[in-house]
Order: C-alpha cells, then structure tokens, then sequence
C-alpha cells in the first residue's frame, strides 16, 4: 500500500464517524490535503493538536487520505489570548484560501514561521500582513507596491485604488477607499515603524483578501473582536 511520510499542521478538525476525526492538514508536500484520524477520540488523537508540527505518514491516493502515524515533530507552541486569536486567524485564512492538493512549500515555510514568531511575542500585526501577503503572492493574487497598473512609479502624494486583479488605479483626488502613494511606498519598504503604516497594511490588505474570500464572515476576526471587547 502507498505511504507517504509529510511535515503537517492542522488546519481543522472535525468529528468523522464514532471515534474517527476529518482533519484538515497543511502539508509541506502536498499542500492543503483531508485526511481520516482514526481513534481520535483516543489518546491517539492527542497530538493532533492546532499550531504544532507534526509528521504524518498518509496512505491512499484519492482525495480523501487516511493518517496511518502522527506524532509530533517539535515541541508544542504555548499561544494564549490574542495570539491565540491570530493563530486561529491563519488557520481559517489558510483552509479559505488554500486549494486542494496544491503543494506551497514556501507557504508552509512561512506559516511556519509567523506561529514560532507569534509564540515569541513577535509584534502581531506586522505577522499577519506579512503572512496574508506571502499567501496572495504564492496564489497568484499578487501586485506590485511600486507600481500602478500602467507600470508607472507611484508619486508620493498621488491617490490610488486598488483594484486587486490589475493593482493601483491612479486617482484625481482622495475617495474612499483610496490609498495615499507614500504610504504605499513605506509599506513597500517594510517600514512598519512608520505612522499609519500599519493601518495602510490592514486596509489594504483586507480589500486584495476580498474578492477571494467571498461573502462568508471569517469567525475568527469575529472571536477577536470578542476578545478585545472581553478583555476592555
């Protein structure tokens, strides 16, 4: 029988059958991929745990994969509170976006690292930009941050659109939605000590994230805003 061994992160999980899960896996060789945990109800499901890496050896060649081994691949990452939020953040960000059995190991790598880096206390808003750009870049949704969509500079005091599947429309003056040339140009740079950088990311990153996200809310962003309220 076929068995292939992989690096995983779960992505999500859900109750299959009596003691059986459907996980979700990102996968470093075979991208976003479903897969059957049999006896998850048991200690054999202990590991099959959010934000760790594991290593899996998976049978089967259709879509649905069966986990024959898991078991952890490093030690477990402590996330609480709202890196907890932004780590369940990637992961329905990732389950949305990510098809089926496309391979993104650069993906996976960066993933990767934004949970190492959020479990260091790493600042979280330049993570998640970060990672939201990677992941639009490897899909294919990406655009350039020095250019408009003739290809010109973009000017410092220009006013631009966004339109996410050609880049920046220049505009005569400052409309909704608009986004000003020299903020673009620090984001470019990655200049996030720069004011205002950080919000231009978050603004310009949810209107590139829209189109492919679609009308369904993301729960995650709604958890988050709980648990700021919560915790006000």
């Amino acid at each position: 029988m076929d068995m292939q061994t992989d690096q995983a992160f779960v992505l999500h999980v859900r109750p299959y059958k009596e003691t059986s899960a459907l996980l979700d896996l990102f996968t470093r060789e075979q991208g976003r991929i479903r897969a059957v945990l049999r006896g998850y109800r048991s200690k054999k499901g202990s590991a099959a745990r959010p934000f760790n890496c594991l290593e899996v050896e998976l049978r089967g060649q259709g879509e649905l994969k069966s986990i024959a081994r898991l078991e952890p691949a490093g030690g477990f990452l402590l996330l609480q509170g709202e890196r907890l939020m932004c780590a369940l953040y990637l992961n329905e960000l990732s389950m949305r976006l990510l098809p089926l059995a496309d391979p993104q190991p650069q993906v996976h790598e960066h993933y990767h690292l934004t949970l190492q880096a959020l479990a260091a206390g790493h600042a979280v808003e330049p993570l998640l930009r970060s990672y939201e750009w990677r992941l639009l870049e490897q899909l294919g949704y990406g655009f350039s941050l020095e250019q408009d969509s003739q290809g010109r500079p973009l000017e410092p005091q220009g006013w631009y659109l966004l339109q996410p599947e050609s880049g920046f429309l220049p505009v005569a003056a400052i409309q909704p939605g608009a986004f000003l040339g020299a903020d673009l140009q620090a984001l470019a740079a990655v200049q996030w000590q720069q004011p205002g950088v950080v919000r231009t990311a978050k603004r310009l990153m949810r209107q590139a994230l829209a189109p492919h996200l679609g009308n369904r809310p993301l729960m995650s962003r709604e958890l988050f805003l709980r648990h700021k309220e919560s915790s006000a």
